[in-house]
């Protein structure tokens, strides 16, 4: 059994499936919503009340769940797994309003996302450990349209898997805990306001930047 952490389902009770699944610990959740809240602080928005979240091998739910309580305006959850589903949808009605989320049973790696309807604010990417699809998937939400330039990713992984992240793609935190690490990144350059995916794997941007260096005659790369 999980609980909420804070907001206003905090203290709620979720379920956990009892295979398939490695649930995110009250630990782990706090340092995750610690990156993304310090980011929101640094850039004076509010990532909850127009945040649109991507909560991925979604499990017991507990990822996106956490930001429905603290005021997400909607969340989508992508599992695979039938014996899980049955529990997130559970641990979903009790926490979610019905026009706030959207369960997606889909096989994530090979999903091009075109169930999303909106650019992602969060995104949380919490695989099995025997998997490790990071680039995959950050491919093809970039080809969907779907990072903005502020948008924050959550990875969780094991320690020692190498990621190799697309470029302009920067670490802003990273955290261990035991075999775990919990890496938020966001792009490098953000005070852009247009990215170019039509490069894919490079994802280099437009350039419509109105900083000092692009304006007096320079590239901002």
């Amino acid at each position: 059994m999980l609980n909420i952490i804070a907001g206003s389902k905090k203290k709620a009770k979720l379920d956990v499936p009892i295979i398939n699944v490695r649930p995110t610990s009250s630990k782990k959740r706090e340092a995750i919503f610690s990156i993304v809240e310090s980011k929101n602080l640094k850039n004076k928005s509010d990532i909850y009340s127009d945040g649109y979240f991507l909560d991925l091998f979604a499990g017991s739910g507990s990822l996106g769940l956490e930001a429905i309580s603290r005021g997400a305006k909607y969340c989508y959850f992508y599992e695979i797994a039938k014996e899980v589903i049955e529990t997130l949808e559970s641990n979903c009605l009790k926490i979610c309003e019905y026009n706030n989320y959207k369960i997606i049973k889909k096989d994530i790696t090979k999903s091009f996302f075109e169930e999303i309807d909106n650019p992602l604010s969060v995104i949380f990417i919490d695989p099995p450990y025997t998997l490790a699809p990071f680039e995959n998937i950050l491919h093809n939400l970039l080809k969907a349209n779907l990072i903005l330039k502020d948008t924050i990713i959550i990875i969780e992984s094991e320690k020692k898997t190498k990621i190799n992240f697309p470029y302009l793609m920067k670490t802003i935190d990273e955290r261990y805990y035991g075999k775990t690490k919990i890496a938020g990144l966001h792009f490098r350059y953000a005070h852009r306001s247009i990215i170019d995916h039509s490069t894919l794997g490079l994802h280099r941007k437009q350039s419509f930047c109105r900083c000092s260096r692009c304006t007096g005659g320079k590239n901002c790369e």
